[in-house]
């Protein structure tokens, strides 16, 4: 039996306005995180620069969304308990990691018995980056390169140089600085940029590639002094010094950068929602100044381009633990 033409309009007005409710529920859905509290655990402890930039970024991924995002501090194994805490959470989008170079792209090659792969997380921001700096203390008597590399080669000195932990750009960069200029230097590992920063400026250690961010404080001051830069060309942050490049050994170039990720299994629409809040606290200006007045440079790359830089030195640094034979305790 056919229907009136009045019903028929009737009929396809009530059709209309389902889908078109359908399709208003949909976006809304999909900006419903967060829904609660968002933990952002990362795999240090309080101090150093990892902290203090993820208390930024949560500060104003709090402001975009109006949620409450908790820093969660969870260190141990170079970050790993840190993935490893925020994989068994639900992957529901209200537990993001903070991964930086050496969580994501050295420890697959360096933890024989890794509980974590990197297919296990999803990047969400590369937020900021920075050259390390080769440093010494102010007892070395050495201004430059060139007289540094003089006073390390003397056996005299027993040159050792501290790392902020082992199985990080920061040991790797000794060890190849080591054996560049066939020297004998001891490594000295450290439980994070603080521990490494406190002994660098008592003396304890005398020299060693550490954190721009938590350094230039301390150079500032003269307790500390400059001698190398790991990034392509100098750093606004120290223009007066020079780069390893400058110096002859470009091979050692490199930048630790410090990112966002969330666990694999979040719901892509919820993901999509992660990233998109993530990409308005980049762009905000408050945001970068406050990013770059820890010294660190806010990250221009789009998620694409972040996981290229991922495959890229991920490639690298599993080249350099095979040939170090380095082996990270579990």
């Amino acid at each position: 039996m056919s229907l009136p033409l009045s019903a028929l309009a009737r009929r396809a007005c009530c059709t209309l306005a389902l889908l078109a409710a359908a399709g208003s529920f949909m976006p809304a859905f999909a900006q419903a995180w967060p829904a609660k509290p968002v933990n952002v655990v990362l795999g240090v402890p309080p101090g150093g620069a990892l902290d203090p930039y993820t208390r930024v970024l949560a500060d104003h991924l709090a402001k975009v969304t109006g949620g409450t995002f908790v820093v969660d501090n969870k260190p141990g194994a170079n970050g790993n308990l840190s993935a490893e805490a925020v994989l068994r959470a639900p992957a529901d989008g209200h537990t993001l990691w903070i991964g930086t170079q050496s969580m994501v792209t050295i420890n697959p090659a360096a933890f024989a018995q890794l509980r974590w792969k990197g297919s296990d997380f999803k990047p969400v921001l590369k937020g900021v980056e920075a050259p390390l700096v080769l440093v010494t203390h102010p007892s070395v008597p050495a201004r430059n390169f060139q007289e540094l590399t003089a006073w390390i080669k003397n056996p005299a000195n027993k040159a050792a140089y501290a790392s902020f932990s082992p199985g990080t750009p920061s040991h790797f960069l000794g060890y190849q600085l080591n054996e560049r200029l066939k020297a004998d230097m001891a490594h000295i590992p450290y439980k994070g940029s603080a521990p490494q920063t406190t002994d660098l400026l008592g003396g304890q250690v005398l020299l060693g590639f550490t954190q721009l961010a938590s350094a230039i404080p301390h150079i500032k001051e003269g307790k500390l002094r400059a001698i190398a830069v790991t990034s392509p060309k100098r750093s606004r942050f120290l223009p007066e010094t020079p780069t390893l490049a400058e110096v002859g050994y470009p091979d050692l170039t490199t930048t630790i950068w410090f990112g966002l990720f969330a666990p694999a299994g979040v719901p892509a629409a919820t993901l999509e929602a992660i990233r998109a809040a993530a990409a308005k606290v980049q762009a905000d200006a408050t945001y970068r100044s406050r990013a770059e007045a820890l010294n660190l440079d806010v990250a221009a790359e789009d998620v694409p381009a972040f996981e290229e830089t991922i495959a890229m030195e991920t490639k690298r640094w599993a080249e350099l633990v095979k040939s170090t034979g380095f082996k990270a305790a579990d």
